[in-house]
């Protein structure tokens, strides 16, 4: 039998234990980042960019777990009970609002669960066509599509693509038919082999078929014109205003986790996206680091949920 005074001596070291662990420099060992995809896509290999940066800046192992499913809903839930304390943190990308919109219940609070820590990087989609599609502007392809029905092609419904499309084709009024795959590479596959008259994608995904001359771009989705093509013009310029439409990848932590502890993997992960390695590493994913503070990405969440649900209860997508 263990005496009394031994186990008041234990319980005092743990309590110090746990006190001075409290206390030390955060991180005082190694955080996870999960992803909610498998392993080998855009926001797989972002995190595993960015923990390679961190773990050289602060000298811990910066886990990369991948957690897919549902939509990236498996590995949101797994974060959203984790405790806050910045040790367990989650890549949430922009087609995380657009699964939250095609849901009816889910256990947490999508918008609530989460304090945003840092922005990793945005990316505009190419809208681009069949080189059959009489067009080569919006404008052009607006006219069409108010005439005829049109197929577009996407990731899948609910994702980025379907969303980017959806608005639109709200925004200019007119109607495409969607048509899901499973994954971007059937989508453009799809539209090269003339299956759909047009896609919007990522421009890795698309722009190698475009300079093959198996589809033509017509503009890309960012309220400005991207340096990674300079010639594209953007679909607001020409003939939609008002439209934009990125793709964003961002680092997002359990609600109620220490301001303290947000500022540093904010500050350290901005400084990690300004070095030459990582700027590399987003050109190949036609992506551009987007260093922004928390302060910045407040209200990034419950926007664009908002946004989401608007657009998805106007385009008639029923909850699941």
């Amino acid at each position: 039998m263990i005496p009394l005074r031994l186990i008041a001596i234990s319980a005092a070291a743990c309590a110090f234990a746990q006190a001075h662990a409290a206390d030390a420099p955060y991180p005082a060992r190694n955080v996870t980042i999960v992803v909610p995809f498998a392993a080998g896509g855009s926001a797989d290999i972002l995190t595993r960019g960015l923990a390679k940066g961190l773990t050289e800046a602060w000298g811990r192992n910066i886990i990369v777990e991948n957690r897919p499913g549902a939509a990236s809903m498996i590995g949101a839930e797994y974060v959203a009970n984790a405790e806050p304390d910045g040790y367990r943190l989650l890549h949430a990308t922009s087609s995380y609002p657009g699964a939250v919109a095609t849901r009816s219940k889910l256990p947490f609070d999508p918008a609530a669960a989460f304090v945003p820590v840092a922005m990793i990087a945005r990316a505009p989609f190419v809208l681009a066509v069949h080189p059959s599609v009489p067009v080569r502007t919006v404008r052009e392809f607006v006219a069409v599509a108010r005439q005829r029905s049109l197929a577009y092609s996407s990731s899948g419904a609910g994702g980025s693509n379907h969303f980017a499309m959806e608005l639109l084709g709200q925004t200019a009024g007119f109607k495409l038919i969607h048509v899901p795959y499973k994954g971007i590479a059937p989508a453009v596959v799809a539209l090269i082999g003339g299956e759909v008259d047009a896609t919007i994608a990522s421009s890795p995904g698309v722009m190698a078929q475009v300079k093959a001359g198996r589809a033509r771009a017509i503009a890309v989705s960012s309220a400005e014109r991207t340096p990674l093509i300079p010639g594209l013009p953007t679909i607001a310029e020409s003939g939609v205003p008002g439209y934009a439409y990125e793709n964003w990848w961002g680092v997002f932590a359990p609600a109620k986790t220490p301001a303290g502890i947000v500022s540093a993997i904010n500050a350290a992960a901005n400084k990690v996206l300004r070095g030459a390695e990582m700027q590399q590493l987003l050109d190949r994913e036609g992506a551009a680091a987007t260093p922004m503070s928390v302060a910045q990405l407040a209200d990034l969440l419950p926007k664009e949920i908002a946004l989401y649900r608007k657009m998805a209860q106007a385009a008639g997508m029923k909850p699941e």
